[in-house]
């Protein structure tokens, strides 16, 4: 599966209760290519599904933001994963508190050839090697996709100095479990 090209969303305050201090003006909002680095650059997130009972689990994650999307893998028998294939939605943040990205969206399972879009995560993986991860460009090509999830954003929060600079991001042709619409 190959991604289709990257969309600019559109970009806005978020409704908060008053009294949050949240500027009623454009003025200060982030712009996407801020967020999208901090996404990049992350060594660390926080994947966030709902169980089949309806209560939340969280779980830190390795992954890549490449292309617009987050990507990850991992075994189909993890809580996540299993919660994941019954309810797709899934928040995803960074480590921060006072320097926050959430990204709302779906995770859904896909594959990668290796001379393709393997290839772009292998390298983008490449930030684990350190860490004895080092993924190569056929390790998501299988028939089950070596267990490769894709969140597609539909919705990010993020701050670097709240409130001043909160921003809220809307991705258009996003369904409301993160997948794309027709």
């Amino acid at each position: 599966m190959e991604p289709e090209q990257s969309v600019s969303p559109s970009v806005g305050r978020p409704e908060m209760p008053e009294g949050y201090g949240v500027p009623e003006t454009s003025e200060g909002l982030l712009s996407w290519a801020e967020v999208e680095t901090r996404l990049e650059r992350a060594k660390h997130y926080w994947l966030s599904s709902v169980r089949p009972d309806g209560t939340p689990h969280s779980v830190p994650r390795w992954g890549v933001w490449l292309e617009g999307r987050f990507w990850y893998d991992g075994a189909p028998t993890t809580r996540h994963t299993r919660n994941v294939e019954q309810n797709p939605a899934v928040s995803l943040t960074l480590e921060s508190g006072t320097e926050a990205v959430i990204v709302e969206g779906g995770s859904v399972a896909t594959r990668a050839e290796a001379d393709g879009l393997g290839a772009r995560l292998s390298q983008a993986f490449s930030k684990y090697a350190d860490s004895n991860y080092a993924p190569g460009p056929d390790s998501w090509s299988g028939p089950d996709g070596g267990g490769l999830r894709v969140i597609t954003p539909r919705r990010v929060l993020a701050w670097f100095d709240f409130p001043k600079d909160v921003t809220r991001f809307k991705f258009a042709g996003v369904e409301a479990n993160g997948t794309l619409g027709g």
